[in-house]
């Protein structure tokens, strides 16, 4: 178990040695004291090969790949599949940023970022890392986690992966994946649902679409509802929560985040 920053150890994946220098003093103001730093994706996955527990932390430009297919590369393998990931970059577009998002990202900062947001996306992998974690006695009271039944809506594999990852730490143990709504709806006309967690943008069906679905024609209606969602438009969102969901969280999410909002949902249920 990470109990501090100075548990982590970060690879840092940065072309510039001048950009390099300015991280790794922010990093080590923070208290991360092993830090390596790599000019391209392939040193770095060298050195991943031989030791997989590190936080990669990288540039969206690379001179080999971009910090899109570096993340993406990191998911497709089962040994780095886990590996937590920070992106460090100046782009804003929503095209270009939302790939990161979508692969269970612990965070995206900005260049520059300040020592605040840099320790909340440090916290965030503490978070996801910590497979000992718990909801807390008060909301084991009133809910056998382990035997709670989630369904996770999402068309990215990764972000079901993540998502899966951060509620398995909080104790739970049984889940059933769907990559839209389409077969949501089916999973939950055969089979009782405790909570559903889904995002927004999907094909076939979007998650505004499930919603109103629960929450008018199936007979689960009352399930309780958390939209994980790089989704951006304040119409839309403000929609959703017209439709009934019970809580928003952005990707990339820190996971206390969704942890407050489990905790809160299960005892709103009871």
């Amino acid at each position: 178990m990470l109990n501090s920053f100075s548990d982590l150890t970060v690879y840092l994946v940065e072309p510039s040695s001048v950009q390099a220098r300015v991280i790794t003093a922010l990093l080590t103001q923070q208290g991360v004291t092993r830090v390596a730093h790599f000019d391209t994706a392939a040193a770095m996955f060298e050195k991943l090969a031989s030791e997989p527990i590190a936080l990669v932390i990288s540039a969206l430009y690379l001179p080999d790949m971009t910090g899109v297919d570096l993340v993406q590369r990191l998911r497709a393998s089962p040994a780095t599949e886990h590996t937590p990931f920070i992106l460090i970059s100046s782009e804003t577009r929503l095209q270009v940023l939302d790939p990161v998002r979508q692969s269970g990202a612990c965070g995206i900062l900005p260049k520059p970022f300040s020592a605040a947001q840099l320790g909340t996306a440090l916290r965030a992998t503490l978070d996801y890392l910590d497979n000992d974690a718990s909801m807390g006695n008060d909301v084991a009271d009133i809910a056998d986690l382990e035997t709670l039944q989630v369904l996770i809506v999402d068309d990215s594999a990764s972000a079901r992966k993540f998502i899966r990852r951060v509620l398995e730490n909080l104790g739970i143990g049984n889940f059933t994946e769907a990559e839209n709504g389409i077969e949501a709806i089916a999973i939950l006309n055969d089979k009782m649902i405790d909570l559903v967690v889904t995002d927004y943008n999907m094909p076939e069906m979007d998650g505004k679409g499930l919603i109103d679905y629960i929450r008018t024609q199936s007979w689960q209606s009352s399930v309780p509802i958390l939209m994980v969602t790089s989704e951006q438009d304040a119409g839309r969102l403000a929609a959703v929560e017209e439709a009934g969901v019970s809580g928003i969280c952005d990707k990339p999410f820190e996971p206390k985040t969704v942890k407050a909002l489990l905790a809160n949902v299960l005892q709103q249920r009871n």
